[in-house]
């Protein structure tokens, strides 16, 4: 019993891992491509701004995919198949 427990535990923290890496990955990567534009192409230095507004967009997408994700994993949980019932590959 403890070993499903921890494994429940390590699942959730892997979960919460997972969406803070989606949630700063995309915003650190459109900063960088900023910063990548300004000092190679000598734009100037609003561009951090639409690239700081992009990257957020970017992250709550992301993270907003991983939470349905979420969801229907549960979802899928909890839905439990009557053993009477037909199925596709399951006949009479």
């Amino acid at each position: 019993m403890e070993v499903r427990k921890a494994s429940k535990l390590i699942g959730q923290f892997a979960m919460v891992g997972q969406l803070g890496l989606s949630l700063l990955m995309p915003l650190l990567m459109c900063l960088f491509a900023c910063y990548l534009l300004v000092s190679k192409l000598s734009a100037p230095l609003w561009v951090y701004i639409i690239g700081f507004i992009m990257g957020i967009g970017a992250s709550m997408t992301t993270a907003y995919k991983v939470y349905l994700s979420v969801v229907h994993k549960e979802e899928k949980k909890k839905i439990k198949k009557d053993p009477n019932e037909v199925y596709f590959s399951k006949h009479i």
